[in-house]
């Protein structure tokens, strides 16, 4: 023995089993507890600053030097609820009354039995049955926790805090729990003040599922965050903005999240192929709405804005293969966007279902995703719920198909021309929650004489700190807590990754095949300014197979900021 006192498991409290202690920022000198979750003070519970992290290695180890959390605005604390933390992700408008703030708690109350009635949740209501009634709070998933871990172990983040909340209001108000029930799975107080930090709450999770990985029992605390995220939008209508009004919504009213019509699209890809066809020597044009073609290609629509070298870079690889492809040009059939994973089933169903209609009415073989996580798990997994009969048209990663197409042998390559350091981002939804873990690996090998792995990386790797819609949320002073606790061990496995070489004088390669993450590394490389002081480039998979092909001209990837 060390010496260390250890009380027995049988005598703590269960707010203590669910509440080891912290070392993190303290609510009046002590760790929160899920009972200040109800505390009727409109103040936030807890403050973090950059003194409270986990540190980072050079050259991002100088807390001087580091950008400090923004301060809420007076006009944004008046406006919005921000109880949680010193950060607004939602925009939760403030009740005028009592009255109202009854409203809602009600409203709250109606969700949560919903949420465990099988008719109204038959999708996920098992695995969240699970979770509520047999987690032992062994904090395993605490270890695995990105989040958690980079907050300096603050209490509000473990990944159990927030499912004990919700654990206790099941108990109380689904199962009817009474006295007995209370001193054994613990007493909670639901008012409004609970309610709006909860709301806030379930969005400081990337839904990135390493701890239900980790839980030796499948307990699944990422579930437990959609789940709140779905009964916010679908009972009482409260979603973060940019995945509704500006996601899911714009989406269906005009065809991408993006704000783009097909019009506009069909205009960006002839442009695109223009461009492709004068950087690489090969003329490209991309086939519209080709009825039987093999495979109907859909990107991430964010790719044909930000990032139009991965999409000119498939097209280009496509015709020198000579693969049978086409894209839609219908609404929704060029966007592979389906926000409605993240908050809300019935919009994601709206998506995944039109996705599947166009690729019937095309008569296509095959919907083969473009480089997009969230795109991966909605049409290739959760749609299995929805899409039956003819609707449940054959659905294929690109990652598989850009491996067969490497090996096949029908492209020649040069590996020389990616000869620099690079390592590979694993996207969470496409590698730890669907297993396509080796196809992009033995291309990167094969093509990359540099290539060096993260520690940890494939299903073990951790969340870009973009998930769960994160990477286009941008309110208030939400980007300074997306990637400085979010972000912050990813950010931290890429310097580690490069810390052989991170001189200005080499430029380095971030391989993400992922639109979301390159939208969270585009802005996190940006805020830390790694581009300037260490030439730190990111980019797609597509990209690095053409740079490498010896058809192609050289010189395809340009070491430019996007």
């Amino acid at each position: 023995m060390n010496g260390e006192v250890k009380t027995p498991t049988s005598s703590l409290s269960s707010e203590q089993k669910a509440a080891p202690p912290s070392t993190g920022p303290l609510v009046e000198g002590r760790p929160v507890k899920i009972s200040d979750m109800s505390r009727d003070e409109r103040q936030p519970l807890v403050k973090l600053g950059l003194q409270d992290l986990k540190p980072l290695p050079t050259p991002l180890d100088d807390l001087e030097n580091s950008h400090p959390f923004a301060p809420l605005s007076e006009k944004t604390m008046a406006q919005y609820e921000c109880l949680l933390d010193n950060t607004c992700a939602v925009s939760i408008p403030k009740p005028k009354d009592r009255e109202e703030e009854n409203a809602l708690v009600a409203k709250f109350l109606s969700g949560l039995e919903k949420l465990f009635r099988k008719e109204d949740n038959w999708t996920f209501l098992q695995p969240l049955l699970l979770t509520m009634e047999h987690c032992v709070k062994c904090q395993t998933c605490s270890d695995a926790c990105h989040i958690y871990e980079a907050s300096g172990q603050n209490e509000l983040y473990r990944p159990t805090y927030r499912s004990e909340v919700l654990r206790r209001l099941y108990f109380k108000h689904v199962k009817g729990g009474g006295l007995l029930s209370a001193w054994q799975h613990g007493d909670i107080e639901i008012n409004w003040p609970l309610v709006a930090r909860l709301i806030e709450l379930s969005y400081r999770c990337n839904l990135c599922r390493r701890c239900a990985q980790a839980c030796p029992i499948g307990a699944d605390n990422g579930l437990v965050a959609h789940e709140l995220r779905k009964l916010f939008s679908q009972e009482m209508g409260i979603a973060a903005k940019e995945l509704h009004d500006n996601g899911s919504m714009l989406q269906l009213r005009v065809g991408s999240s993006t704000g783009m019509t097909p019009e506009v699209v069909k205009d960006n890809i002839a442009f695109i192929d223009e461009e492709m066809s004068e950087k690489t020597g090969i003329e490209v044009k991309t086939p519209w709405d080709v009825q039987g073609a093999d495979i109907l290609l859909i990107h991430n629509a964010g790719e044909i804005l930000a990032w139009p070298e991965n999409p000119g870079a498939f097209a280009t690889i496509m015709k020198l293969a000579g693969i049978s492809w086409t894209m839609s040009s219908e609404a929704v059939g060029y966007d592979s966007i389906n926000y409605g994973l993240w908050y809300d089933d019935v919009q994601f169903a709206r998506v995944a279902a039109k996705h599947a209609e166009i690729a019937r009415k095309l008569g296509v073989k095959k919907i083969v995703l473009g480089e997009c996580g969230h795109a991966h798990k909605a049409l290739s997994v959760i749609a299995d719920r929805i899409l039956l009969g003819d609707a449940n048209v054959p659905r294929e990663s690109s990652m598989t198909l850009l491996r067969e197409i490497v090996v096949s042998g029908k492209l020649a390559f040069d590996p020389s021309r990616n000869d620099f350091p690079v390592t590979l981002h694993d996207p969470c939804n496409m590698v730890r929650l669907m297993g396509v873990v080796e196809p992009q690996r033995e291309i990167v090998r094969k093509l990359c004489p540099q290539f060096r792995e993260m520690t940890p990386h494939g299903v073990d790797n951790y969340c870009c700190g973009g998930g769960s819609g994160f990477a286009i949320m941008g309110g208030h002073n939400f980007p300074d807590w997306r990637f400085q606790v979010a972000g912050r061990k990813k950010m931290e496995q890429i310097l580690n990754a490069f810390s052989d070489c991170m001189a200005p004088e080499t430029p380095k390669y971030l391989c993400a095949p992922c639109s979301n993450c390159k939208g969270q590394f585009r802005d996190m490389l940006q805020y830390f300014g790694l581009w300037e002081s260490n030439r730190i480039l990111y980019g797609g998979l597509a990209e690095l197979v053409v740079n490498a092909m010896v058809d192609v001209k050289p010189g395809f990837l340009e070491w430019e900021w996007h």
